[in-house]
């Protein structure tokens, strides 16, 4: 459930206040993350790695009280769930996006994510959950990338995590991934938060499937 809350009344007051109007509110953070262990889970499970990274988000965000507040057309606005956006590369060489309703349920989640991009990839029609917080993700796996950084517009304020394609080193592998948000949802340290708990999700991710 999507709904408007007086900015006074959350923890955000002051923040809403100080970069609701910038011209420029959004901050980006890129990390460089361990993803071996994912890669291995997929490789063995036959499993997409995009698809438990996305899950891997959504499990780290949603231990994070800011991620449920968005600031929207100079509004705030608090949720009850989230959502994870994922773009799609469709049948008529465009692109569609999808929002796929997180859960801690990662096989129900990772039955969502096929069945919803696979539908945008084959309508090429975009999907959206307009009573949830949306973290829009964006994976431009054709070359390696060092950061990311997103261009700023009025008419999306979610939060974004961004990569590139992740980079083998022996028995290890690496993903640098970028994460950009607006100062009035969170402020740096909360975001510091969400990649430590992000590579400790990743780190701690298991199957029984």
């Amino acid at each position: 459930m999507k709904q408007v809350v007086n900015p006074k009344d959350t923890s955000r007051a002051k923040a809403f206040e100080l970069w609701m109007s910038s011209p420029m509110p959004m901050v980006t953070l890129t990390k460089t993350f361990d993803v071996t262990r994912l890669y291995r889970i997929a490789k063995r499970k036959g499993l997409s790695f995009n698809m438990l990274l996305c899950w891997c988000i959504g499990n780290a965000a949603s231990r994070i009280e800011e991620f449920y507040m968005l600031p929207q057309h100079g509004k705030l606005y608090n949720y009850d769930r989230l959502a994870i956006n994922v773009i799609v590369n469709n049948i008529d060489d465009g692109i569609s996006s999808c929002d796929i309703p997180f859960t801690d349920d990662l096989d129900e989640f990772g039955t969502d994510y096929i069945n919803l991009t696979q539908s945008a990839k084959k309508d090429c029609a975009s999907s959206f959950q307009e009573d949830m917080m949306v973290i829009g993700t964006s994976a431009m796996t054709a070359t390696e990338l060092d950061s990311i950084v997103n261009q700023y517009t009025d008419q999306f304020s979610n939060p974004m995590v961004m990569w590139g394609r992740y980079r083998k080193k022996w028995l290890k592998v690496s993903l640098p991934i970028s994460f950009q948000f607006h100062h009035v949802q969170m402020d740096g340290g909360h975001a510091a938060r969400f990649l430590e708990e992000l590579q400790k999700t990743i780190n701690g991710l298991k199957l029984y499937i």
